[in-house]
């Protein structure tokens, strides 16, 4: 894979642009929008790198794994018309995410590991024991909603009660939600098993579309928003008290614990090392999870999407 730099930036001449943490959107015709994944990498809710072909990837396994979950819920993905474009329908978004965790994990101050190593035993409406290890699997899987938070501040924990109690989703919606994403969370491990991967956890988001139907958007199951986990040595690395190994973004996440780094002020620079062997993560999980070659796009992005513009595709 040759040495490239991320596409950090795109900018298109269509109407109401919003930009994310990694995707930018605009609208189409006919209540659909167009959303361009770059190749921005964001940790402790900050962009902390630009990794190359992870736009690719993110975009590429979202559209795969949206193809094949329209059994369990309904989703927002229309087309695929470059390797970093997908065209959705237009939704309103439900004011919180929503995590599933299967694994004690994690290193934001979000996560289930973090607060339970610095005491709490009560987590997201959720008791647990003393004596848990990190990094061992749960009874069975959890929701655990958080806040959506504006950029640059970060996300609140919520329990599943105050979801509700605090006005965020109404009782009914919820409930359709939390069953949807147990049930896309069991789905996602049976795939992952497939691949010998642990999908340790992971984050959805839902919306309503114009009809006030409930509809999973945003991106699912890739390594931006999941843990995966190599299976064939997970047992090994937990007895020696190692980290599993990873095909998703943590090991970004704990070079930056290491350098004291957990989302205030300005991230350090990554070395060329840690981000070569990202995109090596992300597109070894494209290929195990979808049984599929990887086919890298051309750079710069930029000028591949504005061809496609002039040309009537991304419409």
């Amino acid at each position: 894979m040759p040495q490239l730099e991320g596409c950090s930036h795109i900018e298109l001449p269509l109407p109401d642009e919003r930009v994310g943490k990694v995707r930018v959107s605009y609208e189409l015709p006919n209540d659909r929008r167009l959303f361009v994944t770059t190749d921005r990498l964001s940790a402790f809710d900050r962009i902390v790198a630009s990794v190359p072909y992870k736009g690719q990837v993110l975009n590429q396994l979202a559209a795969w794994w949206f193809e094949s979950t329209r059994d369990i819920v309904n989703n927002h993905f229309v087309s695929c018309p470059d390797p970093n474009v997908t065209i959705g329908r237009t939704a309103n978004p439900l004011p919180v995410e929503v995590i599933v965790r299967g694994v004690m994990t994690g290193s934001t101050s979000t996560s289930i590991w973090r607060q339970y190593s610095e005491g709490a035993r009560t987590i997201y409406g959720y008791s647990f024991p003393d004596g848990i290890a990190k990094n061992t699997l749960l009874p069975e899987p959890i929701v655990t909603p958080t806040t959506k938070a504006e950029a640059g501040e970060h996300d609140e924990p919520l329990s599943c009660a105050e979801v509700v109690s605090r006005g965020f989703v109404e009782a009914k919606l919820w409930a359709q939600v939390q069953e949807a994403a147990l049930n896309l969370f069991k789905r996602g491990q049976q795939v992952a098993a497939q691949a010998g991967l642990l999908l340790a956890d992971t984050k959805y988001e839902f919306g309503l579309d114009t009809d006030g139907q409930l509809m999973l958007i945003d991106e699912m199951h890739t390594p931006d928003s999941s843990r995966f986990w190599e299976m064939s040595n997970y047992e090994a690395r937990l007895a020696a008290g190692q980290e599993p190994e990873s095909l998703d973004k943590e090991p970004i996440r704990l070079a930056l614990d290491a350098m004291g780094y957990r989302g205030d002020g300005a991230p350090p620079v990554l070395g060329a090392d840690v981000i070569a062997a990202t995109t090596e993560r992300y597109i070894k999980a494209y290929t195990r999870l979808t049984a599929k070659e990887f086919v890298a796009g051309t750079y710069p992005i930029q000028e591949r999407l504005n061809g496609l513009l002039q040309n009537g595709a991304l419409s």
